[in-house]
């Protein structure tokens, strides 16, 4: 199970509950801010946003931390593929100097496995429960990363993916002159043995907003199914809610990076095209073709309301 980087500061998460205690929890308006940015970005740089952390209270009580409790403060930072805030910005891939880089090791006799991967914005890789890194920060800058790891086949991928967000708790940020816009998500990534991010993932969403009301998140089986106001930019019907907007979480369920946690409930995850995703300010995807040829863009149900995503692929 996760850590949730405020438990030293006492706040109780949904991800530290019993199962049997996890309901689904609906909160409204903004939360308070307990962490200012995880990561202040040292170059100026364009785009450049605080990755704040916050705390909001469930009808019940509950406080929930969002966009979510992560492994950013403790994890390893994942390579650089492209990263405006390290300088780190070739014109093209280096094959020596990605074959310099660590390799960490789930099984000694496992083959190595390169992967690329870009988040919009955030990412922790796990592969059989071992967590390989975290993103190298978490809001933007757009960046993208190089994961390189030992294993054998079978073996699991796990990615708890954030789409981070300016106002806490309500899933908005300042975009395009407004102060509550609804940001959007998604993730690809390329992996040396042939894996890459299709429909064969599963995903599925844990907070979901900005929504004028919790009914508009419908649920059938596991499907949290948000599609009434559209799930990309094409297609969504923004809700005039403002600072009263709702959030509906899901908690997280316990060991669900390991190799053993059935995810046949879970959705498939559901694929964009780049047109969907907007990659035209995403220089470290489209500087890099070759590394990420084949691979789609993926996320959970809904591109734009999905916050907080978990993904899973068993590479056989």
């Amino acid at each position: 199970m996760l850590r949730p980087i405020l438990a030293a500061c006492g706040f109780l998460t949904l991800a530290a509950l019993p199962a049997a205690a996890q309901p689904r929890q609906v909160t409204s308006g903004r939360a308070e801010t307990v962490v200012d940015t995880l990561y202040d970005c040292p170059r100026e740089v364009p785009n450049r946003r605080r990755s704040a952390v916050g705390r909001i209270r469930a009808a019940d009580g509950t406080a929930i931390t969002v966009p979510a409790a992560t492994r950013f403060a403790d994890g390893p930072k994942l390579p650089d593929l492209y990263n405006l805030c390290t300088g780190v910005t070739p014109e093209t891939l280096d094959p020596a100097a990605i074959e310099r880089l660590p390799v960490v090791e789930i099984d000694p006799d496992g083959e190595v496995v390169t992967g690329y991967l870009m988040a919009d914005n955030y990412a922790e890789v796990y592969v059989n429960g071992r967590l390989v890194g975290v993103d190298a920060h978490p809001y933007t800058p757009f960046n993208a990363a190089i994961l390189r790891f030992r294993v054998k086949r079978p073996y699991t991928i796990a990615l708890l993916l954030v789409d981070w967000e300016e106002n806490l708790g309500l899933g908005t940020e300042l975009n395009r002159g407004n102060p509550h816009f609804a940001g959007d998500g998604g993730v690809v990534a390329r992996f040396s043995d042939g894996t890459v991010t299709d429909a064969s993932w599963r995903a599925q969403s844990f907070y979901i907003a900005p929504l004028g009301s919790a009914a508009e998140v419908e649920e059938r089986g596991a499907v949290h199914d948000s599609s009434a106001r559209g799930r990309t930019y094409a297609d969504f019907r923004p809700p005039d809610c403002a600072e009263r907007c709702v959030a509906v979480h899901y908690p997280i369920p316990p060991g669900w990076h390991l190799p053993g946690f059935d995810d046949s409930a879970w959705p498939a995850a559901r694929r964009f095209t780049d047109a969907e995703v907007g990659v035209g300010s995403l220089t470290g995807y489209t500087r890099f073709p070759a590394a990420f040829a084949g691979a789609q863009w993926i996320w959970s149900d809904n591109l734009v309301l999905d916050n907080l995503v978990l993904a899973r692929r068993t590479v056989r």
